[in-house]
């Protein structure tokens, strides 16, 4: 009942509106985190502008679509949550935040992104899971300090050798695309720790063993033939993952992608 409530109360531009569907916002936190998370917003109250000093600012499970430009008055600002809104079309306000260093867009509509992304120079993890990208957007790489990458459950059939460019990624987190094949730049990422391509389509996988710094691959449900051959220590999840045999197999099991899960992030 709260929650249909504050989604019909959201309506209302009344400042008395506004004070019960995001609270008294006069003053900003001591800890300088802000939580507005789940509250049905449909417009960003535009109070919060005025906490030029804010470090986190949490505004997932909202209803979003768009972001003024008061926002780039948040200079300080380290981390933003826009998971689970209905951005088709990232803000450009958001690219205005030197200091974002953490971004989370999972669970949205977003079908490009802006070539202004390439101003979040600090940006080191981004999510994108779960929204609507067909091809690579190529101003991811143009991050230098990205060492977290997420975009799962997206449409994605290849990567660009342009992703060997950022030298400070650790981890890439593929999920639920559509690849066909294992991505060949990934091949030549040295420093690479953690590679999910778990429900794309890659029938055969090539030797992953000259990645030293390889921890963690993860390759379950997809179409293959072989599980990839890694170096001694890196954990596999996969069929075959614990065979040391992977030697291709003559019967293929039936593959189904699976639907993409409903994300849920702290």
């Amino acid at each position: 009942m709260g929650n249909a409530v504050r989604g019909m109360v959201a309506f209302i531009p009344s400042d008395r509106c506004q004070r019960y569907v995001v609270g008294d916002l006069t003053e900003m936190p001591l800890d300088r985190v802000l939580d507005l998370s789940g509250r049905q917003l449909r417009r960003f109250p535009l109070a919060v502008c005025a906490f030029g000093e804010l470090m986190r600012l949490y505004l997932s499970d909202n209803r979003l679509r768009s972001l003024p430009a008061e926002l780039r008055q948040l200079h300080e600002l380290q981390l933003l949550a826009l998971d689970f809104n209905c951005l088709e079309e990232l803000p450009a306000a958001v690219c205005g935040l030197p200091q974002l260093n953490t971004l989370y867009l999972c669970n949205n509509r977003l079908w490009r992104l802006p070539r202004e992304l390439g101003w979040l120079t600090e940006l080191r993890t981004l999510w994108l899971e779960a929204n609507c990208l067909h091809e690579f957007p190529q101003v991811l790489c143009e991050l230098p300090n990205l060492r977290a990458l997420h975009l799962g459950y997206n449409q994605l059939r290849s990567l660009p050798r342009d992703l060997g460019r950022l030298g400070e990624l650790r981890s890439i987190w593929l999920a639920g695309n559509l690849l066909p094949e294992f991505p060949p730049v990934l091949l030549d990422m040295q420093l690479l720790d953690v590679i999910d391509v778990d429900r794309n389509r890659i029938r055969r996988f090539p030797s992953l063993a000259h990645l030293r710094n390889l921890k963690l691959v993860i390759y379950d449900h997809n179409p293959c033939i072989n599980a990839p051959a890694v170096a001694e220590g890196v954990r596999r999840v996969g069929r075959w993952a614990d065979c040391e045999d992977d030697s291709e197999e003559e019967e293929e099991e039936q593959f189904q992608p699976a639907p993409p899960p409903v994300l849920n992030y702290a």
